[in-house]
């Protein structure tokens, strides 16, 4: 069945950004994808995500400050406005939707909180509820959190945090009180001193999580106590080939839906990397690293529909799908190259 694409593009100059705002693409049962619409006036609207019954998209405002609610036409794409509040902090960079449905988490990288903003039924945004600060060093420093993940029961938020030069580059835990919103810390899990943890993904089965460190190109493998919210460290890989003596800058990270690897994009070298999930233990296996025939792969995702892997490539401008062995874990582009403005995050519809 066709479904939506909805693509956020890069805006300001500041960023060398040539997007104008979220491209809606329509993705046909051929595969192939066709650009709708753009809806413009818009900010670096730089990551999405959509409530749980799918009606309502929700975009913050990467550099700034704000996050914008939007209502969404399940038979034609469109996207009508409905109000913009403040996320409580600089540089939002990452949000979810928790599994009440009732609450948006944002990640204030900047500024090294966690906001927590209520969601009304008819998808616009409450004032901001609670601002939790991840703190860093010394007083007044901060951890700057770079995603608000969650468990697969939704019961946990899991915050990967860079640290950076002033703060600590950690994963921090909490336990969500989805009557209230408020979170509530059960660990803190210390990064290597220049990783920088960026991304985490959850196994199914709630047993393993993978954490993708920036700035040493690594994957971190973890095992999780869901009874109390516990990460522990089994396992840190290189996310680049032995052979590359070159710089890395690593970024995305996602699972495949059968829970059998991992894929890591690498922006310097421009690449995809997977890794072989050992179902008893959880530790990674490399399996395979393809370039993704563009500049930057900030964020990947998982095609709903198709269960391609989609890289975004910022600086040259495309998208380009990906294939994944399920023997072997190779990675074999797929389909057409679309071309859109800065693309840095792609959320899917549900085929309807």
């Amino acid at each position: 069945m066709d479904r939506f694409a909805y693509v956020g593009c890069r805006t300001t100059k500041e960023r060398g950004a040539r997007g104008r705002g979220i491209q809606v693409f329509k993705i046909h049962d051929s595969g192939k994808w066709t650009r709708r619409r753009t809806v413009g006036d818009l900010v670096n609207p730089s990551y999405l995500c959509m409530d749980r019954t799918e009606h309502f998209l929700y975009t913050i405002h990467g550099d700034f400050s704000e996050i914008t609610s939007f209502s969404m036409d399940r038979e034609t794409g469109e996207l009508t406005r409905l109000n913009t509040v403040s996320t409580g902090g600089t540089n939002p960079v990452h949000l979810s939707v928790d599994a009440s449905n009732r609450w948006v988490f944002v990640a204030n990288l900047q500024t090294g909180t966690v906001a927590v903003i209520p969601r009304m039924e008819d998808g616009t945004l409450g004032e901001r509820k609670h601002l939790y600060t991840i703190p860093g060093v010394k007083t007044g420093d901060v951890s700057h959190p770079h995603q608000v993940a969650q468990d697969e029961t939704g019961a946990y938020l899991i915050v990967s945090c860079q640290g950076r030069k002033a703060g600590f580059g950690q994963v921090v835990v909490f336990r969500i009180h989805w009557e209230t919103g408020e979170l509530e810390k059960t660990c803190t899990v210390r990064s290597r001193e220049i990783a920088e943890p960026r991304h985490f993904v959850m196994c199914p089965g709630n047993r393993f999580g993978y954490g993708v460190n920036e700035k040493d190109y690594s994957v971190t493998c973890y095992e999780f106590d869901a009874a109390q919210g516990l990460l522990t460290l089994k396992q840190i890989l290189p996310t680049l080939p032995d052979t590359y003596t070159g710089d890395g800058w690593a970024s995305g990270i996602v699972m495949d839906p059968l829970g059998e690897y991992v894929v890591v994009s690498n922006r310097k070298h421009d690449s995809l990397t997977s890794f072989r999930i050992d179902p008893e233990t959880g530790m990674l296996t490399f399996a395979d690293c393809v370039k993704t025939g563009g500049q930057q792969p900030r964020f990947i995702t998982v095609s709903t529909g198709d269960n391609r892997i989609l890289a975004a490539n910022e600086l040259s401008d495309t998208l380009v799908e990906f294939e994944l062995d399920r023997r072997s874990g190779k990675l074999m582009p797929v389909g057409d190259v679309i071309h859109t403005e800065s693309p840095v995050c792609v959320i899917f519809t549900r085929p309807s």
